[in-house]
């Protein structure tokens, strides 16, 4: 007769629990998370239910370093909102956090063979490298005061470098790279519905904190009115993210087979330029404008480009040349920056000529992180801290100087010149060649947008405007044999 054993006098986890040594760990560990929570509070409860997802959090990323990139286009976005609801949580080094995880996770998983560096040895890799050493240089600037003024000024460069290298050794096919694009409109749809919540019903207890802050009151309610700013930063950089995302998810969804995902990014598209509007930017109308101005050239289509520019045309007319809508105030708000003798506009030059007579014997700036209003944390006294610098590119001016201001300009006007040429000509699969003209397009429109505001250097605009530099300038990884991409560019238009 088999020898069958009963199931029940199998030895559980509850028995293990039971026994006298996983009692005393028990024990000893209730003992410790009292202590912790009884010397701080609230905040170390919290800390002691997150570790154990923190740690499978962890694990799932040394498994698949993806995740850890993905994860990082998701804080992106919702970074600078949690930071309201976690006060003295040092949330802002997160990014950072889950970058450097991501890093290690490579190293680590290939641990017993070597890590294949080759896709990261791209031109692209290059001018971040170049970037991130002369923001390293910064640290000497004779004009600096402050090493901790320049460590938070980190984010000016070290993003760059982290973010490049990791998306041309993750993002290798075309499924990631959907992937990519799923994430940025979820997310966009994400801000915009918070946008309209905001609106519609005002503001939450922490947002409200948050608001009654001087500074942030005097800029987010105009007459009575509130600029929306969702879960962003602020209202600049909700509408130049919005912007930005409408014109990439539009163009996105011209390059869907399935009907689901092309009235899904559709979808996002309509919602974005709506969060755009609620935003209350001024200098946000440049990113459609301009990006799809940019997107009509690249495509080369006279059909798509007469109209497209006759709608630009129209937008600007309407605008400039007439006062319909004028009683809403987020259209004339809009409306005001196509006035050239608008007050805020006249602030700002008299700015950059004060600016301009500082630096003119400073060509590598006044240091990093040492300029505008976030400065005077360090610096409360000094000249640069007490001059708004408002734009990005001024921003990199007094900060970095002209030859930083140089630096930066090229490197991205290179990406937008090198990667323009490359969708004109190069690539072969009519799909990539939408995506990365999505990318392109809204790229220029937030260079644009950042003369009047700092959008491109604020999340969650500057980690995607790295991934695009990154993916723009390796467009050989995904493109299609020459045979698929001429059958591929029938089918896309059969469905034009």
């Amino acid at each position: 007769m088999p020898n069958i054993q009963n199931p029940f006098s199998n030895y559980t986890g509850a028995d293990r629990i039971r026994s006298a040594p996983m009692r005393l760990f028990l024990m000893v560990v209730m003992i410790v998370a009292a202590f912790f929570i009884a010397k701080m509070g609230l905040v170390a409860s919290f800390g002691l239910i997150a570790f154990p997802f923190a740690f499978a959090f962890v694990y799932i990323i040394f498994r698949s370093p993806i995740v850890g990139l993905y994860t990082s286009f998701i804080f992106a976005f919702i970074l600078i909102g949690l930071g309201r609801y976690l006060q003295n949580v040092p949330i802002g080094l997160g990014m950072d956090g889950i970058l450097i995880l991501t890093f290690l996770s490579i190293i680590f998983k290939n641990f017993y063979t070597k890590v294949n560096w080759t896709p990261v040895k791209k031109d692209v890799t290059i001018l971040a490298l170049i970037w991130f050493f002369y923001y390293l240089f910064q640290a000497i600037n004779p004009e600096a005061r402050s090493l901790e003024a320049w460590f938070t000024g980190r984010t000016v460069a070290l993003y760059a470098i982290l973010i490049i290298p990791l998306v041309l050794l993750l993002i290798d096919d075309k499924k990631k790279l959907d992937n990519f694009f799923l994430i940025w409109g979820i997310f966009s749809l994400l801000a915009t519905l918070k946008g309209i919540m905001q609106y519609l019903f005002g503001v939450d207890p922490w947002e409200r904190i948050w608001l009654n802050v001087p500074g942030n009151f005097t800029t987010h309610v105009l007459f009575g009115k509130l600029r929306v700013f969702s879960f962003l930063s602020d209202a600049g950089q909700f509408g130049a993210n919005q912007g930005y995302s409408g014109v990439v998810a539009f163009v996105i969804s011209t390059a869907q087979k399935d009907i689901r995902k092309r009235i899904f990014f559709i979808f996002v598209a309509i919602l974005a330029f709506y969060g755009l509007i609620i935003s209350g930017t001024r200098g946000a109308i440049s990113v459609p404008a301009v990006g799809f101005v940019a997107f009509f050239i690249l495509r080369k289509n006279v059909r798509i480009m007469i109209p497209g520019f006759i709608v630009v045309v129209g937008m600007f007319v309407f605008f400039k040349y007439t006062t319909i809508g004028q009683g809403n105030p987020q259209i004339a708000r809009m409306r005001s920056a196509f006035d050239p003798n608008n007050a805020s506009l006249q602030v700002r030059l008299e700015n950059q000529r004060k600016l301009k007579a500082y630096l003119a014997t400073r060509p590598f700036g006044g240091g990093v992180g040492h300029a505008g209003g976030k400065a005077r944390k360090f610096l409360p006294n000094a000249f640069l801290s007490n001059v708004p610098t408002d734009s990005w590119y001024v921003m990199i001016w007094a900060e970095m100087g002209i030859i930083g201001l140089i630096l930066h300009l090229f490197i991205l006007f290179y990406v937008i010149l090198k990667s323009s040429y490359t969708i004109m000509f190069r690539i072969r699969d009519p799909i990539l060649r939408l995506q990365m003209t999505g990318l392109a397009s809204g790229m220029l429109g937030i260079m644009v947008a950042s003369y009047g505001n700092g959008v491109l250097g604020q999340m969650p605009t500057s980690i995607y405007i790295y991934t695009s530099m990154a993916l723009m300038l390796n467009t050989e990884q995904f493109d299609s044999p020459k045979e698929d991409g001429t059958r591929l560019k029938e089918e896309l238009n059969e469905r034009i």
